[in-house]
């Protein structure tokens, strides 16, 4: 397990590494759903995205996790270091930076909850690396939803650019801009 945190009215949300082999089926369920074609592997068969996975997980510098809701997956997160990523060729890098995608597919009982709550988590996750300064994330021009919940999360919207299989939005949250709208509690 690589985070752990509890989340009240959600439960315990958790981070744990993709098993290719063990997550291939689960993954490939939710990547071929029609909403989340955003995701861009709906036709992708099952040993196509157990391949793709594979190929993530012997990169140092590309994480995947599922994200957890009390030992049930709901949903994938993946991490990158946007200098060894094609979105580093398109905007300039700056150190600190660390990449993110995000895929939630949580039943219906927790989806409300979870939207609300994974944000801020991943992005705890993420700033506990005291060397990370600012998420930057790139999502299709046309997923209305994900911006609208970027614009929520407090991202900065840059440029539009051009990858090899989109048109994206290039977004960033600052250390600083999280800290400011998520302070710490008291305690």
């Amino acid at each position: 397990m690589t985070h752990l945190e509890k989340i009240a009215g959600l439960g315990e949300l958790s981070l744990v590494s993709v098993d290719p082999d063990r997550d291939a089926a689960l993954l490939h369920d939710w990547v071929t759903r029609p909403r989340n074609g955003f995701w861009g592997m709906g036709s992708h068969t099952l040993e196509e995205v157990r391949e793709i996975y594979t190929f993530v997980d012997g990169l140092p510098t590309h994480h995947a996790y599922l994200i957890m809701v009390d030992a049930e997956p709901v949903g994938l997160f993946q991490t990158y270091q946007p200098e060894a990523d094609p979105v580093g060729e398109r905007y300039p890098v700056q150190p600190g930076d660390i990449g993110m995608h995000l895929l939630l597919s949580p039943d219906r009982r927790i989806a409300r909850g979870l939207t609300n709550a994974v944000g801020p988590a991943l992005a705890r996750f993420l700033f506990g690396d005291p060397a990370a300064q600012r998420i930057v994330v790139e999502p299709d021009v046309r997923n209305h939803l994900a911006l609208r919940r970027l614009e929520i999360e407090g991202f900065t919207f840059d440029s539009e650019i051009d990858m090899p299989d989109k048109r994206a939005q290039l977004a960033f949250l600052t250390r600083a801009r999280f800290t400011t709208n998520h302070p710490t509690p008291a305690g």
